[in-house]
């Protein structure tokens, strides 16, 4: 038994809980991970953040804020932030991704599309961290860092990093021009839970931020787990733009929404690449390696769009001078 596990159980007993079992219930993309307490009928989740390197407060402050929003968000019951362990209540072990099919995706999708506009519209942002400039830029970094320069060993040119630059502040703008309000950050299939009651129950979200309104939905239907046909994404892209301007989030036609949308998604999947890469060189995640060619697959699509103009012309073109599809698909065989 590791130390850290020692450590949870002294911090359980003192709280008075014995006679139970914990099974590990996930671990993620961070140092973070999150055991099942099942005592009887009854099971908790206990979430162990080591706080030198994921400090808690920021989880307990979001939690509190999506629970008064009448979001189904886990409830923080007890705590120790010495230790970096919270005692949470269980949303259940039912993840979006491992429901989503043709025949559900609708309902789910429904249910989830208004939990995000609930979310924007009542939970304040104006106390979290802006997702500025600089932050935009440090993610996207992280493909040239992480996929292109560490997994591919690819070193761009100048006339290649003269397009990167280019690319970059297209997609910079697009993220500043737009309304910015509560951003969650990573609202996709695998934090998105099935529950019975106020479905979805909605899962790490303590790296949330004040930013651009497009965010999050792309996230949801451009999600680097599970693709769906691009007319679909736009169906249901466009059905939750009508409800955001009829909730007064936004005031602009169509066509510049998707236009956002596509290029807030463009920046999303670049910055999610060079994550996976990081999880694998860094961490020693490599299943992470397999959702990248699905990821890049969305980056050629979008990039490939007329209406998008030359900017993303020239990260197509990129891709395919760099043969990076090819190279990855090759990797992972």
């Amino acid at each position: 038994m590791s130390d850290r596990l020692q450590q949870m159980e002294r911090w359980l007993n003192s709280l008075g809980y014995h006679n139970y079992t914990l099974t590990s219930a996930s671990e993620d993309a961070s140092f973070r991970s999150y055991q099942r307490l099942q005592q009887g009928t009854n099971s908790w989740i206990v979430m162990d953040a080591p706080p030198d390197k994921e400090p808690c407060d920021c989880f307990i402050e979001i939690a509190n804020k999506l629970g008064q929003a009448g979001l189904s968000a886990p409830e923080v019951i007890n705590q120790n932030l010495e230790l970096g362990f919270l005692l949470l209540t269980d949303l259940g072990s039912t993840p979006y991704l491992s429901v989503l099919n043709a025949d559900s995706k609708k309902a789910l999708y429904s249910d989830a599309l208004t939990a995000l506009l609930r979310m924007q519209v009542n939970v304040t942002s104006l106390d979290l961290p802006k997702y500025n400039r600089a932050l935009l830029s440090r993610e996207m970094d992280l493909f040239h860092d992480w996929f292109l320069t560490e997994l591919l060993g690819i070193r761009l040119n100048v006339s290649q990093q003269k397009q990167w630059v280019s690319i970059q502040q297209t997609l910079i703008l697009n993220a500043l021009e737009q309304p910015q309000l509560f951003v969650h950050r990573d609202y996709h299939s695998r934090n998105l839970m099935k529950i019975d009651t106020g479905n979805p129950g909605i899962i790490d979200f303590q790296d949330a931020v004040c930013g651009p309104i497009t965010y999050d939905l792309v996230s949801m239907l451009r999600d680097c787990y599970i693709d769906w046909p691009i007319d679909e994404v736009e169906l249901l892209a466009l059905e939750y733009y009508r409800a955001a301007k009829a909730a007064k989030l936004l005031d602009v036609e169509p066509q510049q929404f998707l236009r956002w949308f596509n290029l807030m998604g463009v920046q999303r999947h670049l910055k999610a690449v060079g994550i996976f890469s990081r999880l694998n060189i860094r961490d020693g995640k490599s299943g992470y390696l397999n959702d990248i060619p699905r990821t890049l697959n969305y980056l050629c699509q979008v990039s490939e769009l007329s209406e998008l103009g030359s900017g993303m012309t020239e990260l197509s073109n990129l891709i395919a001078e760099l043969n990076l599809s090819e190279r990855i698909k090759a990797m992972i065989k």
